[in-house]
């Protein structure tokens, strides 16, 4: 993992690269018969929705019968996941023959550094001219990039300029480009915060800026009003980071509105967990902390967490917890509905950075043999690794939806 401190940077150097409306785009670039027309990927969920669909309302994650609702002349087409994931390769192959300072966040977005470019390729903005020319004629696709001196600044930046844009922020007109913006454009500020700053007539970030620290940290706990502060001052001396590891490996899976059953919640929480743990040894790290994270019908999101006893890649330990932290929930779900869950595993570590406790039962990366702790979840990567993910399953999911599995970054 490599690193470019800019907490000194005095020229707007950071671009945040970001893909217009990425799934519903790659549909529309494969199919000349989509283009200008309004696109909705995924049926009972919509996982993405073209500008055309979004300038009536639509927006990722809405339930498919609201969606078709609010836009009844959409074309609805089933995700490809595959065609995704080789689009995103292609433009981290531009990015990375840009710069080879690249940190993704996701498969339709990253931050590039190119502060010591200048004498090879040209000011930053020349170089944000050519990275948008090249995706699109590379890969077929508008991306959007917003130029700053901060990360922070960098991605409001590209989300103002969206979508097919390129937006500049010079050093000198920073905070006259954030202060008027209103206060969702500060990261970590959802609709709660939101409203609670709305009720002390707080709106835009240059009212946030006014507050002093105390004031915010009263108002919103130490953790948000001190982030809070420096964001609407445009403090953020983060670097771009080459090759930084998650902290966290989660899926989630969305269904509209409606009433489940608890066998129907308990058996996506499973096919979840299955696929959450898979990434997990997968990418030779081992998690000590449980999320569950459910979304009502209200769109109001809860998180549960449950912290283990040691750090594990087995799929039984961590599924006995989300059960546990799931059946606590059930009161909830039960008077509010539910349209999401999620499951992650935090505090990551490497598999072989963890001392096992005494026996020992596996040495190294060996496969576990017959009876140890591992041997079932092994066996069971083994074969769908070999046969495909639909190869074996548990029979609690047999002839049931669990869902997409979307593409990420690697892990």
């Amino acid at each position: 993992m490599s690193r470019v401190e800019n907490a000194d940077r005095r020229e707007a150097s950071i671009l945040h690269a970001d893909l217009d409306s990425f799934y519903a785009s790659v549909e529309q670039r494969d199919d000349p018969a989509l283009r200008g027309r309004p696109v909705l990927v995924g049926g009972g969920v919509v996982l993405a929705a073209s500008y055309e669909a979004r300038a009536y309302g639509v927006r990722g994650a809405m339930g498919g019968v609201q969606a078709r609702r609010l836009c009844p002349h959409a074309v609805v087409v089933p995700p490809r996941f595959d065609a995704y994931t080789e689009a995103s390769r292609a433009v981290f192959r531009v990015f990375d023959d840009i710069t080879p300072l690249v940190e993704g966040i996701s498969i339709d977005e990253a931050f590039l550094d190119v502060g010591g470019l200048r004498r090879l390729s040209g000011p930053p903005a020349e170089i944000a001219m050519r990275l948008r020319a090249r995706v699109r004629t590379e890969v077929g696709l508008a991306i959007t990039v917003g130029i700053a001196r901060t990360k922070f600044l960098a991605k409001v930046a590209s989300r103002v300029a969206k979508p097919d844009g390129l937006l500049l922020v010079p050093p000198e007109t920073e905070l006259e480009f954030l202060h008027p913006l209103p206060v969702s454009a500060l990261w970590g500020v959802g609709p709660v915060t939101t409203a609670k700053l709305a009720e002390r007539g707080i709106t835009t970030v240059g009212e946030v800026a006014t507050l002093a620290p105390e004031a915010l940290t009263a108002m919103l706990g130490p953790a948000a009003g001190r982030q809070l502060f420096a964001l609407s001052h445009n403090l953020d001396p983060r670097p771009v980071v080459v090759g930084r590891r998650r902290r966290s490996i989660g899926s989630q899976s969305a269904f509209g509105r409606g009433r489940r059953t608890p066998a129907e919640i308990e058996a996506l929480t499973i096919a979840i967990v299955d696929r959450v743990m898979r990434r997990v040894r997968a990418a030779h790290r081992v998690g000590r902390t449980v999320v569950l994270r459910l979304r009502f019908d209200d769109f109001a999101s809860v998180t549960r967490s449950h912290t283990l006893p040691a750090p594990t890649d087995d799929t039984a330990t961590v599924l006995a917890a989300v059960q546990a932290l799931l059946t606590a929930a059930r009161p909830l779900i039960a008077e509010r509905g539910l349209t999401l869950v999620g499951v992650s595993v935090a505090d990551l570590d490497d598999a072989d950075a963890v001392q096992l406790a005494l026996p020992f039962p596996r040495s190294g990366t060996e496969t576990p043999t017959v009876g140890e702790p591992g041997a079932l979840d092994a066996t069971l990567d083994a074969v769908r690794e070999r046969f495909g993910r639909a190869a074996i399953d548990r029979a609690v999911l047999l002839g049931r939806s669990t869902g997409f599995e979307v593409p990420k970054l690697p892990d």
